[in-house]
């Protein structure tokens, strides 16, 4: 008969999640999960097969946050760009989540066109969210999505390794300044 777990899956992963939000992903080992929890590493591998396992159910519950914060995003009344404010908030409120699901090395074969729905499993949503706003192709909305994804992803960044810091309404206008030009310059290529 095997031993009766200790502790829940959800309380490994709460207790992996918090080390990863006060140090980063390498300090959460089974080592220092068992000692956030008060116990030795042991009782984490009668609930789980590995540490693989434990990482994997961290990088979901992360996954599972941010999605929140899309969903937040969406609510907006300007959606796209509520998810864009969404994305650069999520940055700045858990850094070290956001390190962990958009600032990872990716597959060298992966290109700007495929990155989107690989690491963003909220992209069918996120796109419809422009479609509904904007009248253009659905070409045109993943071109929209892309560069505003680079451009929300720039600012996350400068935010989150602390080099540079903006106000909500700073990121709004900035986000809708771009938006607005690159639907300019796509109009204006058509008309050409």
């Amino acid at each position: 008969m095997p031993p009766k777990a200790r502790f829940t899956k959800e309380e490994i992963i709460g207790a992996g999640l918090d080390i990863l939000r006060e140090r980063d992903i390498s300090a959460v080992t089974a080592r220092e999960i068992g000692k956030a929890l008060g116990s030795s590493a042991r009782p984490i591998f009668t609930v789980f097969e590995n540490m693989g396992e434990v990482l994997d159910g961290i990088e979901k519950k992360a996954r599972e946050i941010y999605s929140a914060y899309v969903r937040q995003g969406l609510r907006e009344e300007v959606a796209f760009r509520g998810v864009g404010q969404a994305y650069i908030r999520f940055a700045i409120e858990e850094p070290k989540l956001f390190r962990l699901l958009f600032m990872r090395k990716m597959s060298a074969d992966i290109g700007v066109s495929k990155i989107l729905p690989e690491i963003d499993e909220n992209y069918p949503v996120i796109l419809d969210s422009i479609t509904k706003l904007y009248p253009g192709s659905e070409e045109d909305a993943v071109m929209l999505y892309r560069h505003l994804w680079i451009y929300s992803h720039g600012i996350a960044t400068l935010c989150v390794s602390s080099m540079c810091r903006f106000a909500p309404e700073e990121i709004g206008e900035m986000l809708t300044e771009v938006f607005k030009s690159l639907i300019i310059v796509r109009l204006k290529g058509r008309s050409t």
